[in-house]
């Protein structure tokens, strides 16, 4: 082939559009590239969507009201090995790096830095531990703080039960390291009182709420450090003096939970006689429902009550919760000057049975006091005391915190907050690791076998019919 053949061949129209487009995808692969490393440098909040079914990554409200209100500079530090990341974790303290410019994420690793841990705490550090620092203070999270396993037994079955709770941990420990000063809860003794359990202390640590106990038969006037004061499942009343004391408390803006209901034996009436000053009546008796909806388990005294309209049930109604409220005392709420706010209502249907703990049957008797009744409530004073009242002194108890999946711990930590005035550190769940499961009816189940089984298949056999009909019309 002549020079001047190759020359006429490379000026052709055909190598020309052939070299434009050779530039062209060049150009439009720079542009990608480009794109990509842009991306790349973007934050991930921006570019990663949570789709997990538990939402492991994404925050609650409570947690962006912390992360807003914080001024100080924390730091997060990440205890992992290269290579060994947990991804849930990495992205979740993404969010939290993107929620505040006061917040940072720092990885730590332990194989380059292996004593960097030991001057925060003297655990073990496992693999994706974390650190939150601000200032001199600091708290250690383990990383069997943010996965945790809960083994359930009983005589007749054994369980075991997982769950993620990275942002609870993070958020509480943030909460921790930025606060001057933590609110107190003074317990009451000297009652007949049980210890809490240690799922209402590991609840009350998480809020970072300190706790403390007294008798006020041996002191003069509540502590002044007492952010709250709170009565737990007394077995026996108070003293004359005592409820005095409370009276004044209470009037001079104090903040007040009890939780007491009906007894086996013990009469409370000077315990009693705090919600008789604001016009509520304890009434006589265990409350027992008449509506099948309203109670559990087929035992018509352990109750399902209606979330009333607060701030405290808010955000267990958005969930669609529900509190059990077992051997339960019926409040009825009069006049009076206090503001008082129903916050779990049973039915209409339910009624006193004035035996109590003798009762011997579930119908209404002579005698038994119709409802309905409120079970738990708020007291506001004109003077801007506040109390809380739950009627049940079951209620905190382990096994009915496992059958609310939790919810009854968190209605009694909202109420908690709501007295002491932190309405940010509502309780957030941990979340479920475990396989969630669809639940129907046997209605439901059976409309779909028939869809499904029935007439669907149908409906592409008359459209099949007819097709071939119309195919043989046209033959």
């Amino acid at each position: 082939m002549s020079m001047k053949h190759s020359l006429e061949k490379l000026n052709s129209r055909t190598a020309k559009v052939g070299g434009y487009s050779f530039v062209l995808s060049l150009f439009v692969l720079a542009i990608l590239i480009a794109v990509n490393v842009a991306v790349n440098n973007l934050p991930s909040t921006w570019t990663h969507y949570d789709i997990s079914a538990a939402q492991l990554y994404s925050v609650t409200s409570a947690t962006k009201a912390v992360a807003q209100k914080t001024t100080e500079d924390v730091t997060i530090y990440w205890i992992t090995q290269d290579g060994e990341e947990d991804t849930v974790i990495e992205k979740l303290l993404d969010v939290y790096d993107a929620l505040s410019d006061h917040i940072s994420v720092s990885k730590i690793n332990p194989d380059i830095y292996p004593t960097f841990a030991a001057q925060y705490t003297s655990d073990t550090v496992y693999n994706n531990s974390l650190i939150v620092e601000c200032g001199e203070k600091s708290r250690f999270i383990s990383y069997y703080d943010i996965y945790l396993t809960e083994y359930t037994s009983s005589y007749y079955s054994y369980s075991v039960s997982y769950s993620f709770d990275g942002e609870g941990a993070i958020t509480t420990a943030i909460d921790y390291v930025t606060r001057e000063d933590l609110p107190v809860l003074y317990f009451t003794t000297g009652h007949g009182e049980p210890d809490i359990s240690d799922s209402f202390a590991e609840s009350l640590e998480k809020q970072n709420i300190e706790t403390a106990s007294f008798s006020l038969l041996t002191v003069d006037e509540i502590p002044e450090d007492a952010d709250a004061v709170f009565i737990y499942a007394p077995t026996s009343d108070f003293a004359e003096e005592e409820i005095t004391m409370l009276e004044e408390y209470l009037e001079a803006g104090g903040k007040l939970f009890v939780i007491s209901g009906p007894q086996e034996e013990e009469s409370m009436d000077n315990l009693h006689s705090l919600l008789e000053a604001y016009g509520i009546t304890m009434e006589e008796g265990i409350v027992v429902e008449g509506d099948r909806s309203y109670y559990a388990f087929g035992y018509p005294y352990v109750l399902l009550p209606e979330l009333g309209d607060s701030d405290i049930t808010s955000e267990l109604a958005a969930n669609n919760s529900y509190i059990i409220v077992p051997i339960a005392g019926g409040m009825s709420i009069g006049s009076s000057d206090a503001t008082v706010t129903s916050l779990l209502d049973t039915s209409d249907s339910a009624f006193s049975k004035i035996a109590g703990y003798s009762l011997t049957t579930y119908e209404m008797e002579d005698g038994d006091i119709s409802g309905p009744f409120s079970v738990a409530l708020t007291v506001e004073t004109t003077e801007g005391g506040q109390m809380v009242w739950i009627s049940a002194d079951y209620v905190m108890e382990e096994t009915y915190i496992s059958y609310s999946s939790g919810a009854n711990s968190d209605f009694v930590m909202n109420a908690i907050s709501w007295l002491i005035g932190e309405s940010d550190a509502i309780s957030i769940r941990s979340k479920s690791l475990d396989y969630s499961y669809l639940t129907i009816s046997t209605t439901e189940a059976t409309w779909i076998e028939l869809w499904i089984i029935g007439i669907i298949p149908l409906f592409y056999l008359l459209l099949g019919v007819i097709d071939a009909w119309d195919r043989r019309k046209k033959a």
